[in-house]
């Protein structure tokens, strides 16, 4: 479980940056590397959220270990 949890907060780091410069510099860069929404891209957005929810959960059960 400890893995899940720690490739869980690698995702949500990684949507958190993206998430970052789009809003600071209107720059997907999931997009520019895997293309406009194409299969690859739509993967990668559902693996962040997949690892949202995860923390989220994890979160919720007051898991004091968070990785």
């Amino acid at each position: 479980m400890r893995y899940v949890k720690l490739i869980s907060f690698l995702l949500v780091i990684i949507g958190a940056l993206n998430w970052g410069l789009i809003g600071v510099f209107n720059f997907d860069l999931v997009a520019r590397l895997m293309g406009d929404m194409t299969v690859w891209s739509r993967i990668v957005y559902a693996l962040v959220g997949a690892g949202g929810l995860v923390s989220l959960v994890a979160m919720a059960a007051n898991d004091n270990s968070c990785l």
